[in-house]
């Protein structure tokens, strides 16, 4: 399917751009050999925000190096792995088209996809881009939120092998649009992948899919 170009782990950064808590573990940086994935999270990263971040569904965050050309291009600079917060900076993947539920084999580590990223303040003052939860949202492509079933040791180089993809076919990027009510088109689609998210965003997608229907938004 792919490769793990680098793993990264959190270098914590304070700044007006933090927000309230005035610290953020949003700065991602490759580590130089073996990185733990376990059911709380990523062996040596940090997390400050853990009223939107480290649930359990959360435990990891892949993000594509393809993606991270297609911001470089829009912004006029060089990004580089770790830059958008992703533990796993991802080679020939696509993790936003993965099937919600769909599980990897990572080095030694299974993982499960959970569900999109949504951008936030956070992630555009570290960038320094102050429109850029609307450009992120508008094209839609925001790398995938992982569970991790089997812990293990996941390094750059790894391969990663898809071991099941739920039938649903419902992928991250449509749970994102239409949770962020862009494509209402999409709710019965959507609906059939609700089972496989986690119940917090299940409930939340549920809404959603029922104000698609209505009209309303």
């Amino acid at each position: 399917m792919g490769i793990v170009e680098s793993v990264n782990v959190a270098v914590v950064r304070s700044g007006e751009w933090t927000g309230r808590l005035g610290r953020s573990g949003i700065d991602k940086q490759p580590t130089s050999g073996p990185v733990l994935f376990e059911p709380s999270g990523v062996r040596g990263d940090t997390v400050c925000d853990r009223k939107h971040h480290g649930s359990w569904h959360q435990a990891a965050y892949a993000f594509d190096r393809e993606e991270l050309e297609h911001w470089s291009e829009v912004l006029g600079r060089g990004l580089v792995p770790g830059n958008a917060g992703e533990n796993l900076t991802l080679v020939d993947v696509d993790s936003s088209s993965a099937v919600i539920g769909e599980r990897w084999r990572i080095g030694g580590a299974v993982l499960r996809v959970t569900g999109p990223r949504t951008p936030c303040r956070v992630f555009a003052g570290f960038w320094d881009v102050p429109s850029l939860v609307k450009q992120f949202t508008e094209h839609g492509r925001t790398g995938a939120y992982l569970a991790v079933e089997e812990p293990g040791e996941i390094a750059a180089g790894d391969n990663v092998e898809v071991l099941s993809r739920p039938d649903h076919g419902v992928q991250v990027a449509e749970v994102f649009a239409l949770s962020m009510n862009r494509a209402p088109e999409l709710a019965d689609h959507v609906e059939r992948g609700l089972v496989d998210l986690p119940e917090k965003w299940r409930e939340s997608l549920a809404a959603k899919v029922a104000s698609a229907r209505s009209g309303i938004r």
